[in-house]
């Protein structure tokens, strides 16, 4: 749904010169390693097509998404070169629409598999994909049992054209967790399966692990999007996503008047309250009620008060005149109080925060092309 200008209850800018900056600075981290970009869930909810044409100008030629409902949303945007791959693997009977629209299966199951080499005997001819193991987190990917089969079945991949083995780390913004090395030693037990092919294990997280998770593709997400990779560290990325909301009108309440459904919060002392015209069906979570804050002219103000579905309210006592005028604008999500910051108040992740934007906010792109001059996308 576009936004027009002023219309809109909040104005969220997506700065992709940002994104071009994150996504260089990973791939400076890995060597002789691809780096791709998973462009899943609209970029985590900031536009993937977008995001990808801007990643895709900078080099990358790897793109994941989850569902093949998303590659085929993606493919037209994007030049041949670009590989899309899906994560989730193909939908039964639809093994076909991959071929049509030009992109490629990650195979998680024999059942997958099985389709797949169905699929190129009907063709005639070897059909690229990548095999996923599981290596410990028990959610996709060949089990032990499945990798047994294929041990004792010399046809079992035969008419795929295996171009990466995968896998993927459970805990790797935790540097010290001793499961990343026991995930990379199966994951180097595995790949002895498939000796011609590429390797890809590394996340965001996975990359600032070092060169043992490199391997030949790394497949960043979060932290091409401003996203901390490592937890208790400094964030070495650039913030991609500044939300704003609102200021739909303020009022003054009396000691011992309440704010808010359910009556949660309660003023102590004459207090002046701005309503903000963002809500839990903006993705602004409800569980930040009387815990978020948000920033007018610098300075923090505390949120009061449950979220409702389409406001929030800020207690703005301190806050001068001049700067609580209907229509202007609140910071929600900024470089000083970081999606990382907000998620922590409402005791997420960063990933869910961004994914959780919603479709009501006035979108606004910016970028700065590499001769320098300012690119704008309303």
């Amino acid at each position: 749904m576009q936004q027009v200008a002023g219309k809109s209850g909040a104005v969220l800018r997506i700065d992709l010169q940002a994104v071009r900056g994150n996504y260089r600075l990973l791939r400076s981290k890995l060597g002789t390693a691809h780096c791709g970009a998973a462009v899943k869930a609209d970029a985590y909810g900031l536009g993937a097509v977008p995001v990808a044409q801007v990643l895709y100008d900078e080099g990358c030629r790897h793109f994941f998404v989850a569902h093949l409902e998303e590659a085929i949303s993606l493919r037209p945007h994007l030049p041949d070169a670009a590989q899309i791959i899906v994560m989730h693997g193909s939908p039964v009977g639809y093994e076909a629409e991959f071929l049509e629209h030009r992109c490629m299966p990650v195979l998680n199951s024999r059942e997958q598999i099985l389709a797949w080499r169905k699929l190129a005997a009907q063709k005639q001819t070897a059909l690229p994909a990548i095999i996923q193991f599981d290596t410990g987190m028990a959610r996709m990917g060949l089990s032990a049992a499945e990798v047994e089969q294929w041990r004792a079945d010399p046809d079992f991949i035969q008419g795929i054209a295996v171009r990466y083995a995968m896998s993927h780390l459970a805990c790797a913004e935790d540097q010290s967790n001793p499961m990343n090395r026991q995930q990379l030693q199966r994951f180097q037990q595995v790949r002895q399966l498939l000796p011609a092919a590429g390797g890809s294990l590394a996340n965001s997280s996975g990359i600032f692990l070092g060169p043992d998770f490199h391997f030949d593709l790394a497949r960043p997400g979060a932290a091409l999007y401003g996203i901390a990779p490592v937890a208790g560290q400094e964030n070495p990325l650039f913030p991609v996503a500044h939300l704003q909301g609102r200021i739909i009108q303020t009022r003054e309440i009396s000691a011992g008047a309440t704010v808010g459904y359910g009556a949660t919060w309660q003023a102590s002392e004459t207090t002046r309250i701005a309503t903000v015209a963002v809500g839990y069906a903006d993705g602004w979570l409800r569980s930040l009620s009387n815990r978020g804050i948000a920033q007018i002219a610098g300075r923090d103000v505390p949120m009061v008060g449950k979220v409702s579905m389409d406001t929030i309210t800020l207690d703005v006592t301190q806050i001068a005149s001049e700067h609580l005028q209907p229509g202007a604008l609140v910071d929600l999500i900024s470089a000083t109080n970081t999606v990382d910051a907000v998620a922590g108040k409402a005791s997420t992740i960063a990933y869910e925060i961004l994914t959780s934007l919603g479709a009501r906010y006035q979108r606004e792109y910016t970028d700065r092309k590499p001769d320098g001059k300012p690119d704008g996308k309303q």
